[in-house]
């Protein structure tokens, strides 16, 4: 075997791999009258404005006057970002508080966990999140409840051993 065989394999196959792609591009920018009809007109990818709701359930703190409402909706005015900045909310976001929920309403995109991760600050920030948590509501998954950790069983626990 002499090995300038060997070199013209391998050009062979540089070769092949070379063309592959340039098929693939041709077969890309060609489309059938199917595809083309499948394919979105343009201008048409203008979404319809979404609005998401998202109720945090404040009942138990309030009620028993762990901690304020009106103080936590100033904190996610505040806090809460919309393109980058934040506390300018626009027209795109509000928050109302109603007795002891607050409602998030937004046309932009926007997490429910990120609203978790606020609303964990703000417990933090006002030392009581030693005693709270956030978690999600069984009844509705748009709603986050703040509720007690279960530290009555923990002592009792404790008491038997």
């Amino acid at each position: 075997p002499d090995p300038s065989s060997g070199e013209r394999e391998k050009e062979r196959t540089r070769a092949s791999s070379n063309r592959e792609p340039r098929r693939r591009r041709r077969r890309e920018r060609e489309a059938t009258p199917q595809q083309r009809a499948k394919m979105a007109p343009k201008g048409a990818n203008k979404q319809k404005k979404k609005t998401k709701t998202f109720v945090l359930d404040c009942a138990r703190p309030v009620d028993d006057k762990i901690m304020e409402i009106g103080s936590f909706e100033k904190f996610l005015k505040d806090r809460v970002k919309v393109n980058g900045k934040a506390g300018v909310l626009g027209d795109s976001v509000t928050i109302t508080k109603d007795k002891s929920r607050i409602v998030v309403t937004t046309e932009v995109e926007m997490s429910k966990r990120y609203l978790k991760y606020l609303t964990k600050k703000y417990l933090k920030k006002h030392n009581v999140r030693d005693w709270l948590r956030v978690v999600a509501s069984n009844k509705d998954r748009s709603v986050y409840e703040l509720r007690y950790f279960n530290i009555a069983d923990n002592e009792a626990e404790e008491e038997e051993e």
